[in-house]
């Protein structure tokens, strides 16, 4: 792949390494080491989630560092990774499901687009912003489950932990069942689908864009550079310039990084609303839990519309974080797949 930096003002060109498409990889290492990789990734990550969700269900602001100091004093260690085996368990499916309908998508639309005459790089962002939209509904299908059981996991032991005790993820899954049928486990399920289908959708088209503006940068900066070097003659050797791997894969991250907090600011709200809908349970004697509209006036009347951005900073710091490792894994887990490893070169 070849991305012509600023444009057209510069000859100086960032050869990056051939893409690999879905049909490149070994689908059975792909989805293995994916398993593996991902399995890693949600555990680093899990106990800022753990801060996100204990605040957004607190009943007044609580900042990150005295929460996560509550939960150490009182739960200890364990405290933070309250529901990561249930959590863990749809992780794999989820991610499968997810990574299938990405590749698919991305390499279906990107392809139609481009016999159509689109430019490629509008192209590029179309294709990615549907491949996040498709991926995101279908990993929903799973993730919403285990996102309530594990989710009412995590907020045990805290100010805000419902009636309801729960021994473990099987247990909590067969109460929600037993309570509110299967309608429970997919209490949240169209806020759900609203927070994150519009989320990855952003994400990914942000981090085309972003992608391309870095590298514009990176090659009006050598470019730049290389007259500097002749003189200001402006007739630099106009070498292409092949960036190693470790140049691409912090290009990657710092893109992710960017996108990732963009996606969190704008869908935060949403967020909110979703974690307290699939927390909070019906009433055993069959009352209904909260409306979306009831949810959103409780928020509203505990702390105003700032309410519905409680626990951004984790937010904010766990899709930054969770993105960046999530896209140079997803990069490198490509790499690691590719059928013939000769054409990555």
């Amino acid at each position: 792949m070849s991305l012509s930096a600023a444009e057209e003002e510069s000859a100086q060109e960032v050869h990056l390494p051939a893409d690999i498409d879905w049909e490149m990889l070994d689908k059975s290492k792909f989805f293995f080491l994916g398993a593996a990789l991902f399995s890693g990734v949600s555990a680093a990550l899990y106990p800022v989630v753990v801060l996100k969700t204990r605040q957004q269900v607190a009943q007044s602001q609580v900042s990150s560092i005295k929460t996560a100091i509550s939960i150490m004093r009182l739960e200890g260690i364990r405290g933070l990774y309250r529901g990561f085996g249930t959590s863990l368990m749809g992780t794999i499916p989820a991610r499968a499901l997810y990574m299938t309908a990405l590749e698919v998508t991305k390499g279906n639309v990107g392809t139609g687009i481009v016999k159509l005459g689109v430019p490629e790089p509008t192209a590029a962002a179309v294709a990615n912003a549907a491949a996040g939209l498709s991926a995101a509904m279908a990993a929903q299908l799973v993730w919403t489950p285990i996102d309530v059981v594990s989710q009412r996991l995590m907020v045990q032991g805290s100010n805000a932990s419902t009636a309801c005790k729960y021994l473990g993820g099987i247990d909590a899954f067969r109460k929600i069942i037993r309570t509110d049928g299967l309608r429970g486990l997919y209490r949240g399920f169209g806020i759900s689908i609203l927070t994150y289908a519009p989320s990855n959708a952003v994400w990914w088209a942000s981090y085309s864009v972003a992608q391309r503006v870095v590298w514009g940068g990176i090659g009006c900066y050598f470019c730049k550079k290389d007259d500097e070097n002749d003189g200001g003659s402006g007739n630099g050797n106009g070498n292409a310039l092949r960036p190693d791997s470790k140049t691409i894969m912090a290009v990657q991250g710092f893109s992710a990084a960017m996108a990732g907090g963009v996606s969190a600011l704008i869908t935060m709200p949403l967020d909110t609303i979703k974690t307290r809908l699939q927390v909070l349970e019906g009433d055993e004697n069959g009352r209904r839990g909260p409306t979306i509209g009831q949810t959103v006036r409780t928020l509203v009347r505990e702390g105003g519309w700032s309410a519905c951005y409680r626990g951004l900073g984790p937010r904010w710091a766990s899709m930054s974080m969770s993105a960046t490792t999530m896209i140079t894994t997803y990069e490198f887990l490509k790499r690691l797949s590719a059928k013939n490893q000769e054409v990555l070169a």
